[in-house]
């Protein structure tokens, strides 16, 4: 059932029916259980973006090794996902209200995926907490409950990998 519903939510369908006309089928039908508009709608979850984002980087990890700049990854990175289908922005400015002072762009997200998982991408020696914590108030000020931080100097991605939660219910 779960393998189905992330299918359906790739299809644009809800989890019980194949197809946009079998859901609509299905609501007309008098004995069926129609499906909610919610339900046929995708939704795309942080914990599976995170999932795709890791195999991803990873891959990219092993082809191109460690060693080349922060904007070399960010490209390939933010390119393979696209081509998975997902929505993604570079550099995306993020504002600040602080009392009355208004600041355009407080900072810039490296990557954000569908709008809910920001993806911050380093080349140093190792990560540190001033990493985590620049990650976290980056979260709070977007609104955002997931991000990643990639350190792609890492000897293997996964010991260059941090997840960074505000928030985020399981």
């Amino acid at each position: 059932m779960v393998l189905e519903k992330a299918k359906a939510s790739r299809q644009g369908t809800c989890c019980r029916h194949s197809n946009e006309a079998s859901c609509a089928a299905a609501q007309t039908a008098t004995f069926s259980v129609a499906c909610t508009k919610a339900q046929r709608t995708p939704r795309i979850e942080e914990n599976e973006i995170s999932s795709v984002v890791m195999n991803e980087a990873i891959a990219l990890h092993r082809a191109l090794g460690p060693g080349l700049l922060e904007s070399v990854y960010e490209a390939i990175l933010a390119k393979k996902l696209t081509d998975r289908g997902y929505e993604v922005k570079r550099q995306v400015p993020i504002p600040l209200v602080y009392d009355d002072l208004e600041f355009d762009i407080a900072f810039r997200a490296d990557i954000v995926v569908e709008n809910k998982v920001i993806l911050e991408i380093k080349t140093v020696e190792k990560l540190n907490n001033a990493h985590k914590k620049q990650l976290l108030t980056y979260l709070k000020l977007s609104e955002m409950k997931l991000g990643l931080l990639l350190n792609f100097s890492a000897e293997l991605m996964k010991h260059g990998t941090l997840r960074v939660v505000n928030q985020l219910d399981d």
